[in-house]
């Protein structure tokens, strides 16, 4: 395969269980079910940072929030750091990016930025090394709703839009394939807002009709066990993911008709998925949360299918993974071995199971609505806390204390904290000392972590 165009194609804030090929029963994701059965799609695969700036930020640069400070939302990307677009753009790629950036403005979490680009445009130095084709803003849900709005190009200039957001988001990515003459390979990021709620209405904003057509939808089982606001906004929802998807079918018909396809890579992701305001209702919430700042796999938990390149077949990847694989994945796909410079795995490795020594386990930082930390295995959630630490202004904690343990063979919908089980004593404190080894590995500092003497927290609907 000649050095391959890549599309990194991704969503925000949507559950893997929206998808048919992760066991959707409503027709929402034919295109991507349908890549799916071309590529591989990795069955567990976990967002690393459930917010949108921090997981954004590793995508970027493949490094964790916490080394490049933007552990929050409302922090800038650091401009000295070298990131995904500086690697393929020496390699000699050409660069796009369209939709939400999320990694320009400065300031206080939920307040005004001192640094300010929410709604204005983003100078060169702030894009993340992406000099070239630019259809993006810094918050889109600041500057557009589900049916229309703006964005800015390369030159700073404002290009306003009318019709449902997602598709007129791919008509910017079908302008860029539009310009492609086959002469230099091209990466290409499309970062949609959907199905993320839209802040200014605090709804899902699916396309028209959507209410309607996904009335009747099924509710997964771990909202089902809670109170939350899904019996009102899961449709708008549903369509959005099925918009996504739609747009998704767009770009790969493009493609076809450009005779790109079979030498253009595409990934499919999330940033991190949503809990429908179910959990985070505990006494350990010191910040804020809306639908996503939780260690469960209702946030942390994605649809990740790539197709082209090693990513070929139809397989399906049982082991864990972590979409902070994807930046050191996508420039291996170029070609590029950029070693320890960047966190996580080439994916493809994995695929090929070349590693047998490999830990099928995954690790997450939990910011804003608390200072956590938790890893998942095939058998277990166990995440912690930084008491007395405000997850909007802390970033990390020289000391923890105990806040989930689920046993995901009899609990997968994780409703049974079993932290304070005497039961499970020896399991906990396996999983502690494994915690703590991701936290030195991550974040260069040895922690503490220590029983929880406020008593139990249950996250059973009473």
């Amino acid at each position: 395969m000649a050095q391959p165009n890549i599309i990194f194609y991704f969503s925000d804030q949507q559950r893997f269980d929206t998808c048919g090929c992760y066991g959707q029963s409503l027709d929402i994701t034919p295109r991507l079910d349908a890549m799916a059965k071309e590529g591989v799609r990795f069955d567990l695969a976990f967002s690393p940072q459930p917010v949108c700036g921090p997981c954004r930020s590793i995508f970027q640069t493949g490094l964790y929030p916490t080394e490049t400070g933007c552990f929050r939302n409302n922090i800038a990307l650091p401009t000295n750091v070298k990131t995904l677009a500086n690697y393929l753009t020496e390699a000699g790629y050409e660069n796009a990016y369209i939709g939400k950036w999320h990694l320009a403005s400065t300031g206080g979490l939920e307040e005004k930025p001192t640094i300010d680009y929410h709604t204005t445009p983003i100078p060169l130095e702030l894009r993340g090394g992406y000099e070239g084709f630019w259809r993006a803003s810094d918050v889109l849900e600041f500057t557009s709703n589900g049916y229309g709005g703006f964005v800015y190009d390369e030159d700073m200039k404002k290009h306003e839009f009318s019709g449902y957001r997602a598709d007129c988001i791919t008509d910017f990515a079908l302008e860029f394939l539009d310009r492609q003459e086959g002469k230099k390979p091209f990466f290409m990021t499309v970062s949609h807002i959907e199905p993320h709620h839209q802040n200014d209405s605090n709804h899902y904003q699916g396309p028209k009709g959507s209410k309607e057509k996904f009335s009747s939808f099924p509710v997964p089982e771990d909202l089902a066990a809670l109170d939350g606001d899904y019996m009102e906004e899961y449709p708008d929802y549903l369509g959005a993911c099925e918009s996504v998807d739609e747009n998704l079918g767009r770009l790969i018909d493009s493609l076809k008709k450009k005779g790109l396809y079979e030498n253009t890579i595409i990934i499919f992701a999330s940033d991190h998925g949503s809990h429908f305001r179910t959990r985070n209702k505990d006494a350990h919430l010191n910040g804020y949360d809306d639908y996503k700042r939780s260690c469960h796999d209702a946030s942390l938990r994605i649809p990740l299918v790539i197709r082209g390149g090693k990513f070929l077949g139809g397989k399906v990847v049982r082991d864990l993974v972590s979409t902070a694989s994807l930046p050191k994945t996508i420039l291996a796909m170029a070609g590029i071995d950029v070693g320890t410079a960047m966190i996580g795995e080439d994916l493809a490795a994995v695929v090929e199971q070349e590693d047998p020594n490999r830990p099928n386990e995954i690790f997450a930082q939990i910011s804003e609505s608390r200072v956590g930390r938790c890893i998942r295995t095939p058998l277990f959630k166990y995440a912690v806390y930084a008491p007395g630490k405000n997850g909007g202004t802390d970033m990390d904690s020289d000391v923890y204390v105990d806040d989930f343990l689920y046993d995901l063979a009899k609990d997968p919908h994780e409703l049974d904290n079993l932290v304070h089980s005497s039961a499970y004593t020896e399991d906990k404190l396996k999983l502690r000392k494994r915690l703590a080894d991701w936290i030195l590995k991550a974040e260069s500092k040895e922690v503490r972590i220590e029983d929880n003497s406020q008593g139990k927290s249950t996250t059973k609907k009473v």
